[in-house]
C-alpha cells in the first residue's frame, strides 16, 4: 500500500474519532465558559495537553529545518536554552496564575489582566494584541500542510482549505471539552512519533558520536559549532544564549499556555501537571536533532533536482526515510502536534476576541447560547484570514512562516509577560506601571525589528524576532519596575499627608 493510501486510511479514522469527541465535547458546552475552561480536567490530561499545545508543529516539522541549515547552533537555541527558560517560567509562575485566574473568574488572558488590576482599557489593549496570534495559527497551517501535500500528492491550496475547514469546525462547537481529550491523545501519538524520529538516526551513530560529528563537519564545518557565524539568527552568545533564554521566559504568557492550568479541577493538581508537561515537554523538544539527520541525509538540501524549502525539509525527510506502514505513523505524529497547538491557539484567540473585544463593543447583555453564537462567527472570520495568509505564506515565505510567526508572537507575548509577572508577585502593582509596560514592549519591539535598531541582528533581508521580542521584554520590565517604585512612593506619601 502507497503512504498517500495509508494517510488517508488513518486520516478518517481521527477525523471520525475526532468528530465523536467533538459531539460529546459540544453537549457539554453550555456557555462560554464551558468552551473556554471546561468542567475541570485532571492533572495528566491537562499536563499532556499543554505539552502537546505548546510544541506544536513548529517543534515538529518547522524547527528542525532550522537545525539542518544552521546545525548545532539552531539546536543549542531552539531545543536547549529556550526551553530551559520555558521550564523555569512554568513552574515560577503556574500556581500563582492558577489560584488568582479561579477566583476571579477568568476566561481569557486579557480578562485576567483587566481583572487583576481593574483595568478594562489594559485588558482591552491585550485582547487586541492577542490577534498578533493569528500568525502562529498561520504557521502551525503551513507546517500541516507541507506535510499532508506532500503525502497525498495534493495540491496545497486544497490541503489548507479541507484541513482549516475541518480544525476550526471542530473546535467551534467542542471547545474546551473536547479539545483536551484531543489534546492528550495527540501527546500520546506525538510521543510515540518522537521516539521513532529520533531513533530513525541511528545508522549515523555507527563509528560512534565522533563520527556523526565528523560527517557533520565535512558538509560544513559550521555545523558543528555552538555559534553559527554566517546565519542570520544563531551568530553569537547573544543570539543563542541570552535572546533565547528570555524568549522560553516570556512564551509562557501566551493565552493557549498560561491559561491551561485554569482547566484543572483544583490548585492541589498543580505540580502533578507541571511534572506531566515538563517531562513530556523535553521528549518533544529533543525532535530538533532530526534537522541533523536530514542534514546528513540531504547534504546539499536538494531534492529532485531543487533546493529544499526550509519548511519541508522535515516532510521530505519522512517520506524518504520511513516504509509506507512507518511512514504514515510519522506522519500521523507530526499532524498530531499541529493539530493540538491549532486548536488550542483557536479555542483561546476567539474566546478572547468574543469575550474582550467584541461583547463589550456592544455594550449589552447576551444570553450564553447568543455568546456561543456570536463566538462560532468568529472562527469562521479566524478561518477565512488564516486560509488568505497561509496560502501567501506557502508561496512567497521570508527564509521561513517560522520567522513570520515569531514576529507576532515574539511581540505578544512580550506585552503580555509584565503584567502577568507583577500580577502574580507584587500584589499592590499600580495599574499605570504594568499598562507603560506592555505600551513599551510594543514601541520597543517594533522600533528593534522594523526600525533596525539592533544592527546587525535585525537589519538584512532576513532579521532575528528573537532579538527584538528580548529587548522588548528587557525595556517592559525595567519601566514596569521604575514606575512601579515611583507611583508606590507616591501613594505612600499620599497616605502619610505629605
Amino acid at each position: 500500500m502507497s503512504i498517500a493510501l495509508l494517510t488517508t486510511i488513518f486520516l478518517l479514522i481521527y477525523a471520525t474519532a475526532t468528530i465523536f469527541l467533538v459531539v460529546r465535547g459540544a453537549m457539554r458546552t453550555k456557555s462560554l465558559k464551558d468552551f473556554a475552561v471546561g468542567k475541570g480536567f485532571s492533572p495528566v490530561i491537562v499536563g499532556l495537553s499543554l505539552a502537546a499545545s505548546t510544541t506544536s508543529a513548529a517543534t515538529f516539522i518547522i524547527n528542525p529545518g532550522f537545525v539542518a541549515v544552521y546545525g548545532w547552533s539552531a539546536f543549542v537555541a531552539m531545543s536547549i536554552v529556550m526551553p530551559i527558560g520555558l521550564f523555569l517560567s512554568l513552574i515560577v509562575l503556574t500556581k500563582s496564575f492558577q489560584k488568582i485566574g479561579t477566583s476571579t473568574k477568568a476566561l481569557s488572558l486579557a480578562q485576567w489582566i483587566g481583572n487583576r488590576y481593574n483595568n478594562p482599557l489594559h485588558a482591552r489593549i491585550i485582547a487586541f494584541l492577542s490577534l498578533l496570534l493569528i500568525t502562529f495559527i498561520v504557521l502551525i497551517c503551513v507546517g500541516l500542510v507541507k506535510v499532508l501535500s506532500s503525502a497525498l500528492h495534493v495540491p496545497e491550496l486544497y490541503t489548507l482549505i479541507v484541513l482549516v475547514v475541518f480544525i476550526f469546525g471542530n473546535t467551534m462547537f467542542g471547545g474546551a471539552n473536547s479539545m483536551m481529550y484531543t489534546n492528550s491523545i495527540q501527546a500520546v501519538v506525538m510521543m510515540i512519533v518522537a521516539g521513532i524520529l529520533i531513533y530513525s538516526g541511528y545508522k549515523f551513530f555507527e563509528n560512534g558520536w565522533d563520527g556523526f560529528w565528523n560527517q557533520l563537519a565535512t558538509i560544513d564545518p559550521l555545523l558543528t559549532q555552538t555559534y553559527n557565524a554566517e546565519s542570520p539568527l544563531f551568530r553569537d552568545f547573544f543570539e543563542v544564549v541570552i535572546c533565547n533564554f528570555i524568549i522560553g521566559v516570556a512564551i509562557v504568557c501566551q493565552p493557549h499556555i498560561i491559561t491551561r492550568s485554569l482547566m484543572l479541577k483544583s490548585e492541589k493538581d498543580v505540580n502533578k501537571y507541571l511534572a506531566v508537561s515538563i517531562i513530556t515537554l523535553i521528549l518533544f523538544f529533543s525532535v530538533l536533532f532530526v534537522g541533523l539527520y536530514a542534514r546528513l541525509l540531504m547534504p546539499d538540501l536538494m531534492h529532485e533536482g531543487s533546493p529544499l524549502a526550509l519548511d519541508s525539509i522535515v516532510s521530505v525527510y519522512v517520506v524518504q526515510v520511513f516504509s509506507p506502514w512507518v511512514g504514515v505513523i510519522v506522519i500521523f505524529g507530526l499532524l498530531a502536534a499541529g493539530f493540538s497547538t491549532l486548536e488550542g491557539l483557536v479555542q483561546s484567540v476567539s474566546t478572547t476576541i468574543t469575550n474582550d473585544i467584541l461583547l463589550p463593543i456592544f455594550k449589552r447583555d447576551f444570553t450564553e447560547n447568543q455568546k456561543k453564537n456570536l463566538n462560532r462567527l468568529v472562527i469562521v472570520a479566524l478561518a477565512i484570514i488564516s486560509i488568505f495568509i497561509s496560502y501567501d505564506q506557502l508561496i512567497n515565505p521570508n527564509l521561513s512562516v517560522g520567522i513570520f510567526a515569531q514576529n507576532g508572537v515574539y511581540m505578544f507575548f512580550a506585552s503580555a509577560f509584565v503584567p502577568v509577572l507583577f500580577g502574580i508577585f507584587l500584589k499592590d502593582a499600580p495599574a499605570a506601571s504594568t499598562l507603560w509596560a506592555t505600551i513599551t514592549a510594543v514601541v520597543v519591539y517594533a522600533a528593534v525589528y522594523y526600525g533596525g535598531l539592533m544592527h546587525p541582528y535585525t537589519s538584512g533581508a532576513v532579521k532575528n524576532p528573537a532579538v527584538a521580542g528580548a529587548m522588548a521584554v528587557l525595556a517592559s520590565t525595567i519601566v514596569g519596575l521604575i514606575l512601579y517604585f515611583v507611583l508606590r512612593k507616591k501613594e505612600n506619601l499620599r497616605l502619610n499627608g505629605q
